[in-house]
């Protein structure tokens, strides 16, 4: 065993880790079908998706990437491998590996389905080193899993997420917090976890393009125009986020379900099944959590823009039928005939049910609805996704599920 008190032979006042299993959904595959080890693999949404979710690095060898149709992929490389996803053994896996992770150190936050932050500080006096540490969480990963995965050490989130990903894949570093100055100086400010382009916009303006540039910044400038998350990101760049760990799921601020469509779908009904599918998808989503919404955005994405529109109930509602006539009337009067290739339905700032009784709400229609809603929830979650619902949606509870990048075991966000 590699003797890791040496790479970091203190405890440290503050001691985060970042772990990132290396393309995940591709290596679940991998490790369940072996003939898939070493070989250009990418992963879309069911067998007839287009879309690649993830591949794997002997894919991403040949140029290609998550988020490219699989017709593009394999022009870069024709014997490709199409794997159709398995959300649900993705999320089992996560579980395992989170579970595994918490009982080294329970003070973590899931960061993604596959990514996770872990704060070592008081472990070190069970574990010892964060080094040491390091590799048994490392160890934890592969014995509840069967996968690698990359681990980055620092004193605090943005830098551990930035040293993940340095020595990919299974990859294992440390950067000390009293050498995080140092060793961010020359990376690109945008390189860092959460700095968009328009903050990078907004610092190449003013001469930052680098980590080193920031401390020519005022901190100042920087939050007076974007508030506290600026502050933060001058400290950032400094080796010295300032941000705890979140281990808790908060309330959401939306409640979403999208789908890529195949290419230039004009037709109407089909464009309707989508969309009532999300529509069932997102009010179950909303009743699992006891939740309510009286805005939704209903979109059609076109060939270069949002076909669609804000609409709202009358009153706080997660029923499903008031929300499929919301998609009726957004597709009636919106839509002209034009390519879709994605369509969008969000609920937007939920809240706890009942929260707010509204002048227009209809007590007995509204409770007949949540009972037959109630009822319909029941059914699903013990047989399966739409094995009752609308009629159009026979056979579409193949088209499976996209995990969302925020997901969490008992969260909301759990697929997209």
């Amino acid at each position: 065993m590699q003797d890791f008190n040496k790479v970091c032979p203190i405890h440290w006042q503050r001691a985060i880790a970042l772990i990132d299993m290396n393309c995940f959904f591709a290596a679940v595959e991998a490790r369940d079908f072996p003939e898939l080890r070493g070989r250009p693999v990418a992963v879309t949404n069911g067998n007839k998706g287009t879309c690649i979710i993830t591949c794997s690095y002997e894919a991403r060898a040949y140029g290609i990437k998550t988020g490219m149709r699989l017709k593009e992929g394999r022009k870069l490389y024709a014997d490709l491998i199409q794997r159709p996803s398995r959300p649900h053994v993705y999320a089992q896996t996560s579980g395992k590996i989170m579970q595994a992770i918490s009982r080294i150190c329970p003070d973590m936050e899931i960061f993604s389905v596959d990514e996770a932050f872990i704060d070592m500080t008081c472990c070190q006096k069970l574990h010892g080193s964060p080094g040491r540490i390091g590799y048994l969480l490392k160890q934890a990963v592969y014995e509840a899993s069967g996968l690698l995965c990359s681990i980055g050490i620092s004193g605090d989130k943005t830098t551990a997420k930035y040293a993940a990903k340095l020595n990919k894949p299974d990859g294992f570093t440390v950067i000390p917090p009293w050498e995080a100055r140092q060793q961010l100086a020359d990376v690109a400010v945008t390189e860092l976890c959460g700095v968009a382009r328009g903050v990078g916009r907004f610092l190449a303006e003013r001469g930052v393009f680098v980590c080193g540039d920031m401390q020519h910044l005022p901190i100042g400038e920087l939050a007076q125009r974007f508030g506290n998350p600026g502050r933060r990101i001058w400290y950032m760049a400094q080796g010295e986020d300032p941000e705890p760990l979140h281990p808790d799921v908060a309330d959401p601020k939306s409640i979403g379900h999208g789908k890529v469509l195949p290419p230039n779908t004009v037709n109407k009904d089909i464009l309707l099944t989508y969309l009532i599918h999300m529509a069932v998808r997102v009010t179950a989503r909303l009743r699992r959590h006891h939740l309510q919404a009286s805005e939704f955005f209903i979109g059609l994405h076109a060939s270069n823009n949002w076909v669609g529109r804000k609409v709202k109930s009358p009153y706080l509602t997660s029923d499903t039928q008031l929300l499929i006539r919301l998609c009726q009337f957004v597709l009636n009067e919106y839509w002209s005939n034009q390519p879709v290739y994605q369509v969008q339905i969000t609920a937007l700032n939920p809240q706890q049910e009942n929260a707010q009784m509204d002048l227009f709400y209809e007590p007995e229609t509204t409770e007949k609805q949540a009972k037959v809603d109630g009822v319909m929830d029941e059914i699903n979650n013990r047989y399966g996704e739409c094995t009752l619902g609308p009629g159009r949606l026979i056979n579409k509870s193949e088209m499976p599920n996209v995990i969302a990048p925020s997901w969490k075991p008992s969260g909301h966000r759990q697929s997209i």
